[in-house]
């Protein structure tokens, strides 16, 4: 049995779990993930658009507190 066939019949919670455990160790090693060439475009369009208007939008933990009471 392969071990991606092994890691699909573990509960669904523990996937989860490993797939965090992973991202935490790509995110420890920035350097080392490349934006594209739209990605950036992308940043630059929104850092654009945070300095023309710097009041629009909301804050992170507002948006997350919504999102946590709509559920």
């Amino acid at each position: 049995m392969s071990d991606l066939t092994q890691l699909r019949e573990l509960p669904v919670a523990e996937r989860i779990q490993l797939v965090e455990d992973l991202w935490d160790t790509i995110i420890e090693e920035p350097e080392s993930v490349r934006l594209t060439p739209g990605q950036t475009a992308e940043l630059d369009r929104r850092l654009d658009r945070l300095a023309k208007s710097p009041d629009e939008g909301i804050e992170w933990e507002t948006l997350r507190s919504r999102i946590q009471n709509s559920l």
